[in-house]
This record gives structure tokens, C-alpha cells and sequence, in this order.
């Protein structure tokens, strides 16, 4: 795959703590240079980012109820609504995973839900983590189910802050699970040309990374 097909899978990603302002600019020249998919921060960088990318094609995705998913439904919907008024145009979310382990569907589709409709009403994209690493082959399958039945638009593996990141395996069960009807964001410890291509290979629409310069190195001209 060539440099420029490759980097509009890609979320240019950069959500440290301890990012500065002068972090975040940078990899906002970096998106400009390769032209990536989008951006993606903490929703407090929201308005710098969309000030950097005005003029592009370049959305700028926020994470919500990040990284652990277990803030109220209130709170992820007041964060998605605060972060698409700042510029947001995609916003990434994190499930209740104790919720879906422990069997509480409801309450999980309800969480997806209410964000989906919060960011569906501004006409902006949801995607919704599943933290992969947490779930067994039925709880995958069953979050990727309540995200589809719930709105969501992508579902991702994980945020990268977890036990471990994407896999090929995970990415394929979420892509057969959810057919050409939503997109697969795979996400976390995809760090060369050829790890991006197996989780594509496998079925990802969209890959969240950091490394995006030592992966787009990797495709051809």
C-alpha cells in the first residue's frame, strides 16, 4: 500500500499526560505532512488542534471516558458535547467494560447510546473502545453487538493503556461481527508498516497510532 492510501487509515494520536503544547503542535505538522485520517488528543488539546488543522481535510478526534470507561454517562456525554463545540469531529469513547463483564447490557448499550446520539446530533462520528484485552471471544463479540445496536459508527480495540493493544485475531472476530455495516479501528502497539497491514489485512478500517512516521516510512512512495 503507498504512503498516501496508508496514512488516511491513520489516527495521528498522541494522548500522554504529560503532553505540551509544543507536543501537540508537532504532531499536528506531522498529520499536515502526511495528511492522516485525523488527530487524536485529550479533549483539553481540542481547540488547538482544530485551530492547526483549519484548512485541511484532517479531523480532530477526542477520547472519552478515557482510559477506563467508568466515568457516569453524564459525564461522557457532557465531555463529547464539550469537545465537538471545541472543534472535535470524531470522538472516541470507552465502554463501562465491568458493566459488559458482569453481564449488564443494558446498561452498557445505554452509556453507548447516549453519547451516539450527543455526537450524532452535531453530525459527527463515534467510535466506541472495547478494551479488548479485558474480554473473552463472547464478550467481544457481545460489545461489538451493543455498540452496532446502540449507534455507534467504528468499533476500536483498545486505548493503548491497557495490558496489551490491537491484535489481528481481535480485529477480524470485531470485523465479522459487525460485517461492512460499521468501521474497525484497531488501536495499541502497532508500531511498523507491517503490523498495520496485518491488522487492515484483518479487517480495520482505521488504525490509532503513534508511530506514524516509522509506519508510513515503511509503505511505498
Amino acid at each position: 500500500m503507498n504512503k498516501a492510501t496508508l496514512a488516511k487509515y491513520i489516527d495521528h494520536t498522541y494522548l500522554k499526560a504529560d503532553a505540551t503544547k509544543a507536543d501537540i503542535v508537532k504532531i499536528c505538522d506531522e498529520a499536515k505532512q502526511y495528511n492522516t485520517a485525523s488527530v487524536c488528543v485529550n479533549a483539553y488539546w481540542a481547540p488547538l488542534v482544530a485551530e492547526q488543522l483549519a484548512g485541511t481535510d484532517i479531523n480532530t478526534c477526542c477520547v472519552v471516558g478515557f482510559p477506563l470507561g467508568a466515568t457516569s454517562t453524564a459525564s461522557k456525554v457532557f465531555e463529547a458535547q464539550q469537545a465537538i463545540k471545541d472543534g472535535a469531529e470524531e470522538i472516541d469513547m470507552v465502554i463501562n467494560v465491568g458493566e459488559l463483564i458482569a453481564g449488564a447490557d443494558d446498561n452498557v448499550e445505554a452509556d453507548i447510546k447516549a453519547v451516539a446520539d450527543a455526537v450524532h446530533a452535531s453530525g459527527k462520528l463515534l467510535k466506541v473502545i472495547i478494551e479488548t484485552s479485558f474480554l473473552d471471544h463472547d464478550q467481544k463479540v457481545r460489545a461489538c453487538q451493543l455498540s452496532e445496536k446502540a449507534g455507534a459508527d467504528f468499533v476500536k480495540t483498545s486505548t493503548g493503556f491497557s495490558s496489551a493493544g490491537a491484535k489481528a485475531e481481535d480485529v477480524a472476530l470485531m470485523r465479522q461481527t459487525v460485517g461492512d455495516r460499521l468501521g474497525v479501528k484497531a488501536s495499541g502497539g502497532i508500531h511498523s508498516y507491517e503490523e498495520a497491514m496485518q491488522m487492515i489485512d484483518a479487517g480495520a478500517s482505521r488504525l490509532g497510532v503513534s508511530a506514524t512516521i516509522k509506519i508510513l516510512e515503511g509503505a511505498e512512495n
